[in-house]
């Protein structure tokens, strides 16, 4: 068992059987770093000592009959972005170089709580603003397919580690599509759930105590190497937690067992108006023609009546007013009360329209993105596709449609394009259906071959 790509239910059940330590598991994926990090640039604070005795700490403890869950010594890395007791979280941002929270967010409580050994943390875009996760503190993390291309963001350092045997899983964060779309980029599994799933409190590092202003379209989610133990993850992190009062009280389910047969896709190559690579489009349809041979009931996507370009400018308007009431000094002309419910109003129509048409289908099967990984670049410099000019700012809109309407959203990794790049497909499916939704992904694996080692990895 190669111990740095095995699975995270792997590496539990084979620490839990004795086969392996959990001194063993952590410096297999130790090692894994010291050979590819300087390349990629994935892990950019790395607890090393520390990991080494919380390992030793769930040995003694298995060796004493105590186990502590079902992440038992298996080692992980988080987004840095998450508020960990000890371990500095800067987002990539210089005035947060050197802030350390004084406790564990809910997420990292819950995944230290289940066993997990924190080994350091991973790139992101500064202040999680962008699509490629570069800053001035940590600089840029490569693709590891190719390395002049970007991981993608702001979760790129997430989904670069975990494609890489770095880490087992990860847990990044999603407001714009910034799981789903370096999930697809760099090969592996991502999830964003439902909106008000998973807890965001100290999910952002808060030296100042500021009351937390992002509270819709974000949220957190796992990235792993196989759909289940992205489901295990979702289990262990999902549900109210004590902190964050805005969790719905919906039962967290384990991921269903489906058979292809029993199910209705709906399929949409590409959205109106939305750019996207042809490969892409074409590995919708591939999919679509496997999975109709298997007995599912595929169809041609019937979309809601929307105007998708005015949902991602509604989404970026409350965005923009939710960063605004963060601000130390408000704006000249400060959003109203007003505006705010306005903007709600507006939202809520895209929302009941998608639960509509998920009344009809198990999931919709869509492009995570327009283009497979691109060239690092400066942000705004526009993307080619297919030969023509894109603008930058479309790179997420597949994504972003279902952050603005909430609904949980699955990055499967489906091949690779001519240039040897990952290829990530979409599966979108009704609220609170993530059991449901993970469950379609692990019956589709077997015709999309899951996740594939990069190359000299």
């Amino acid at each position: 068992m190669h111990l740095a790509f095995s699975s995270t239910i792997k590496l539990a059940a084979a620490i839990a059987a004795r086969n392996i330590s959990a001194v063993e598991a952590l410096e297999a994926h130790l090692a894994q770093i010291d050979r590819h990090n300087g390349a990629v640039n994935s892990v950019v604070i790395l607890d090393r000592e520390g990991a080494r005795e919380r390992a030793k700490e769930a040995d003694a403890a298995l060796a004493r009959g105590d186990a502590l869950g079902s992440l038992h010594g298996v080692p992980f890395t988080l987004k840095d972005m998450h508020e960990t007791a000890g371990m500095r979280t800067t987002v990539g941002f210089p005035p947060f170089a050197d802030y350390v929270a004084r406790q564990d967010s809910p997420i990292a409580a819950r995944l230290k709580a289940a066993g997990g050994v924190l080994v350091g943390k991973t790139n992101v875009a500064t202040m999680l603003g962008d699509w490629q996760s570069d800053n001035p503190l940590f600089d840029r993390t490569g693709n590891p397919w190719n390395l002049d291309r970007t991981a993608g963001g702001s979760s790129g350092g997430a989904a670069a580690a975990a494609a890489t045997g770095m880490t087992p899983f990860e847990v990044g964060t999603d407001m714009q599509d910034s799981i789903r779309l370096p999930a697809s980029f760099c090969g592996v599994y991502g999830l964003k759930p439902t909106e008000h799933r998973i807890s965001l409190a100290d999910a952002f590092p808060d030296p100042g105590g500021a009351a937390r202003s992002v509270r819709l379209m974000s949220c957190l989610g796992p990235l792993a190497r196989t759909v289940e133990d992205l489901a295990l993850i979702y289990q262990i992190i999902a549900g109210p937690d004590g902190s964050d009062t805005d969790l719905a009280p919906v039962p967290v389910e384990p991921m269903e067992t489906l058979n292809l047969k029993s199910l209705r896709i709906a399929i949409a190559p590409s959205f109106p108006g939305f750019p996207v690579a042809g490969e892409i489009s074409a590995a919708v349809e591939n999919l679509a023609r496997q999975l109709q041979g298997e007995g599912a009931t595929i169809e041609e996507a019937k979309l809601p009546k929307l105007d998708l370009h005015d949902d991602l400018e509604q989404g970026g308007e409350l965005i923009g007013m939710m960063l605004e009431a963060a601000q130390p000094e408000p704006p000249e002309q400060p959003s109203t009360v007003s505006r705010w419910f306005e903007a709600l109003a507006r939202r809520d129509r895209s929302i009941l329209a998608w639960d509509r048409f998920f009344e009809t289908c198990d999931a919709l099967l869509c492009p995570v993105a327009m283009t497979t990984a691109f060239a690092h670049c400066a942000p705004g410099t526009s993307i080619e596709v297919d030969g023509k000019e894109q603008s930058y700012w479309m790179l997420p809109a597949y994504g972003a449609v279902f952050n603005y309407s909430g609904h949980p959203a699955l990055a499967i990794p489906c091949g690779q394009d001519r240039n040897g790049l990952p290829i990530g497909l979409q599966l979108v499916g009704r609220r609170w259906s993530e059991s449901r939704l993970l469950g379609i992904a692990k019956a589709i694996e077997p015709l999309t071959g899951g996740f594939r080692r990069p190359p000299n990895y």
